[in-house]
């Protein structure tokens, strides 16, 4: 069962509380994992029960998502916010240095982490910020209309359509290579997390500007990409490989853009092979 953390973060006006609400399995060293934008932690929850086996995964709601509170006031929802908010989530969870995986907005999230040395190694499915101008406003303008399509559809027009294959692909097509492998009530779950989620707008905004360009030479670090990721083309991974050439380079055969349901067994394998 998921559980609520409460910790102390700073801020510009001074110390404040923040909540994530968080899944943790297993035992071994620590796997942190990251969602991406819009989600919730159960994202990961095809591939949870297979690390557990051998890793105490934690899998986060990251601040604004899911179940957990926004990011206290004063603090943005940028790298330079997010970070050390990440950072003392850590220390709240008796952590130190943890494997970390995640995707897109949670690779993003993932590579900071390596790069600040908050993290002992690093696994990023299709992160954001390697992105062509263009492919930054094509895959913002398909996350913006999945969010206003969650907010437009009733919640019982969302359950009527995530009952049949066809209406699973029309809420989740996007983001899955294989839609119809989530259940109906996942695909109700994340649609209710994509409606909710009070960090989206301003996530987005602060992610319109700026790429990912900084190595990272003391951790090690895969990056892995989906070949039928409809939002973030693969070829975004050569270019994460030139920007962090010592990074191990996967392709994901059959997978979209989230893509652990795709394929449990090889996401999982790619994050512990990773994380060794």
């Amino acid at each position: 069962m998921p559980a609520s953390l409460s910790f102390s973060v700073a801020s510009p006006g001074g110390p404040r509380a923040a909540r994530v609400v968080h899944e943790r399995r297993g035992a071994g060293r620590p796997l942190v994992l990251l969602h991406g934008i819009g989600h919730h932690w159960q994202a990961w929850e095809p591939v949870l029960d297979i690390l557990a086996a051998d890793r105490d995964v934690i899998a986060v709601d990251l601040p604004g998502f899911g179940a957990s509170d926004a990011l206290p006031d004063g603090i943005p929802y940028d790298l330079e916010g997010v970070i050390p908010v990440l950072g003392a989530l850590f220390e709240a969870l008796g952590v130190t240095r943890p494997d970390v995986a995640g995707n897109s907005l949670g690779g993003l999230l993932a590579l900071e982490l390596g790069r600040v040395g908050l993290v002992r190694s690093v696994t990023a499915l299709s992160p954001a910020r390697f992105w062509t101008e263009a492919e930054r406003r094509y895959a913002f303008g398909v996350l913006s209309m999945m969010r206003a399509g969650a907010r437009a559809l009733p919640p019982p027009a969302v359950a009527w359509l995530a009952r049949g294959a066809a209406g699973r692909a029309a809420l989740t097509g996007a983001i899955y290579a294989r839609p119809a492998r989530r259940s109906p009530d996942a695909v109700v779950a994340e649609t209710r997390a994509l409606r909710e989620a009070v960090g989206f707008d301003a996530t987005l905004a602060a992610g319109s500007s700026g790429l990912f360009t900084h190595d990272i030479p003391d951790v090690p670090v895969t990056i892995a990409w989906g070949t039928r990721d409809r939002l973030m083309p693969r070829r975004q991974g050569v270019r994460a490989k030139r920007v962090i050439p010592g990074a191990r380079l996967v392709r994901l055969p059959g997978c979209g853009h989230v893509p652990m349901s795709d394929d449990p067994a090889l996401v999982a394998r790619v994050i512990l092979d990773g994380s060794r």
